[in-house]
């Protein structure tokens, strides 16, 4: 892959990374920005290993997942539910949009981590149950089992919320 198709390929694919780090680090933009960063890099360095261009995006989700989980591992202490409170600015419209999605945030952080991520996966980028076994290394009836109790579970979480 030349460097032009790996930017054309990166450029296609940043948005919806970016979303789906997001999600894994329950609206923390910043900190998904950060990991998205870093796994294009590792994706960039690593360019040699891509054979089929159109394998281009579950390949760079899978860096993205393995770089979140690196940094999961790597940090001891986690701020959960506390940070979603936070508000990002001053003005009301910065504050409506920090909560906009405040419930669904602390509802996918009380999630166990393969749950969220194939819950985002599959609703928020799509992705089918083989594909999320490919990015997350698992098998596809171990990802519907997962998706099944995601679900199941994130509904709960939602209906204790709006109670």
């Amino acid at each position: 892959m030349t460097r032009e198709q790996f930017i054309a390929q990166a450029e296609g694919v940043q948005k919806a990374l970016r979303r789906f780090l997001a999600a894994l680090c329950c609206g923390d933009v910043q900190l998904a920005d950060d990991i998205a960063q870093e796994a294009l890099l590792k994706a960039w360095l690593a360019i040699d290993s891509v054979r089929d261009a159109g394998s281009f995006a579950p390949w760079v989700y899978r860096i993205a997942y393995n770089t979140f989980l690196n940094h999961r591992r790597s940090v001891r202490a986690s701020e959960g539910y506390s940070a979603a409170e936070r508000v990002a600015g001053p003005e009301a419209s910065e504050a409506d949009a920090a909560f906009r999605y405040q419930a669904l945030y602390a509802a996918l952080d009380r999630l166990p981590e393969k749950e969220r991520t194939v819950v985002v996966l599959h609703y928020m980028e799509g992705y089918s149950a083989k594909e999320i076994g490919e990015i997350t290394d698992a098998s596809a009836v171990a990802v519907r089992q997962q998706l099944s109790r995601g679900r199941s579970h994130l509904r709960e979480f939602l209906e204790h919320a709006q109670a």
